[in-house]
């Protein structure tokens, strides 16, 4: 998770050091770069999409968007996961073989 929130955290500084209409092309490879980054580390979420398209609205790609869609991301996974039964006891007169 940390490193997920480290590349989305990279990502967004990177771009706003880069200024609101950044470099040709540069915006978008990092853009790219973070959703299959991102995608890697946490899995891959419908939510990327959006936030990718988003980018290259002027003004929206100012803002944190990658950070954002992470931290959206991992607390979905969280609740997901936090909401799952647990498993159940294993039997102790069963034997695996």
């Amino acid at each position: 998770m940390l490193l997920a929130l480290s590349i989305a955290i990279l990502a967004d500084a990177v771009q706003l050091f880069l200024g609101p209409f950044g470099w040709a092309f540069v915006d978008q490879v990092i853009d790219v770069l973070a959703m299959v980054l991102l995608s890697f580390v946490i899995g891959f979420h419908v939510l990327f999409l959006p936030t990718f398209v988003a980018e290259f609205i002027p003004g929206v790609g100012m803002l944190p968007t990658w950070t954002g869609c992470a931290l959206f991301v991992i607390a979905q996974r969280r609740k997901q996961a936090a909401s799952r039964p647990p498993p159940a006891p294993a039997d102790p007169n069963v034997i695996d073989v």
